[in-house]
């Protein structure tokens, strides 16, 4: 049963997002974010756990880091811009910037992100791989030059999620460096346009959705354990399976169609070398995705007989077959958009 408390903050969560993203100036950008801050906090330590005191500090103090640099960035933009050369305001921009990729969890400021995420409930990390991404995301926006900071934020989210992704047995490090390999294509995709941004987060986070949904009703934490509990139900196998290489990008899936109009819409902007990089990185991403499916698919001495039953795990199947299943409706959409 959903405490009070929890409901309370989870209200101010929300509201402290939007009232951070309708603002009109910076300092109330930043008090929204810092409103923001001080919900998440008690929603990171309910419910209790071994970790949950060490993640809510190690949030803060992470946090807390990038709003300080954030406010100094600002306070000195907004009152001492016009007295400095055009260097040290670019540098000034550069500032913001970073606390932002900081705050979303962007490498090369990331190293704090698959580590906090390792300690959270599946809820939690629900929030933490979604909502916590809009408000500074958004702010991005506001701002959005491309830039040398920008580019290499990419280029290294792509890089780092590929290759330390490969080699994890925790599937909420899994999903923390597949979303830093998501932020790269989400900042690449503002680079292009705004629209195609909210397109592809909004695929990004009903798929997470949908992946977080299962592991929590099974109680998955780890492979091994993802493959052993769902062998009762082969459907339930299938189709998380089939939601990890969406979130891959493999086509005919879902997954695939923001990266698809993404680098589109790049390639037309001379983004190529950009492209071409996301594109190989995202490949090795796709790779132990591809393990995971192959691993949990393939027949086992463990593997349990065919049941008619549909346990109440997977409840939502109808939204999964939607959402996996949507491409070609989202092919029809692309030229109008």
């Amino acid at each position: 049963m959903l405490k009070m408390s929890s409901f309370l903050f989870f209200n101010i969560l929300v509201t402290s997002t939007m009232i951070t993203i309708s603002s009109y100036s910076w300092l109330s950008m930043w008090m929204g974010l810092e409103f923001n801050l001080m919900s998440i906090i008690p929603l990171l330590m309910s419910p209790p756990n071994l970790f949950s005191s060490e993640t809510a500090l190690k949030y803060f103090i992470t946090q807390t880091m990038a709003s300080s640099v954030l406010l100094c960035s600002i306070t000195v933009t907004m009152s001492l811009s016009k007295l400095f050369p055009r260097s040290l305001d670019i540098f000034l921009v550069m500032m913001l910037n970073s606390a932002l990729l900081m705050k979303m969890g962007a490498a090369p400021f990331h190293m704090w992100f698959p580590e906090i995420m390792e300690g959270l409930t599946w809820v939690n990390s629900l929030i933490m791989l979604t909502w916590q991404k809009i408000a500074p995301m958004i702010l991005l926006m506001y701002h959005l030059k491309t830039s040398i900071l920008l580019v290499t934020s990419i280029i290294f989210s792509s890089m780092i999620s590929g290759t330390l992704g490969i080699n994890q047995v925790s599937l909420r490090k899994i999903l923390a460096y597949s979303s830093i390999n998501h932020i790269g294509w989400m900042i690449a995709s503002m680079l292009v346009s705004s629209s195609y941004w909210l397109v592809y987060f909004s695929i990004y986070s009903s798929i997470t959705f949908n992946v977080i949904m299962v592991l929590y009703q099974s109680n998955s934490f780890y492979l091994k354990q993802l493959i052993t509990n769902l062998n009762y139900n082969k459907l339930a196998k299938l189709i998380v399976t089939m939601n990890f290489l969406s979130l891959g990008g493999l086509p005919p899936l879902l997954g695939f169609f923001p990266k698809w109009i993404t680098i589109s819409t790049m390639i037309s902007s001379n983004f190529i070398t950009m492209s071409v990089v996301l594109i190989i990185f995202t490949l090795v991403t796709l790779y132990f995705y591809t393990r995971i499916s192959y691993s949990a698919l393939a027949i086992n001495i463990a593997e349990t007989p065919l049941t008619p039953e549909t346990p109440k795990i997977y409840h939502h199947t109808l939204s999964n077959l939607i959402t996996l299943t949507t491409l070609f409706g989202c092919s029809l959409i692309y030229p109008i958009l």
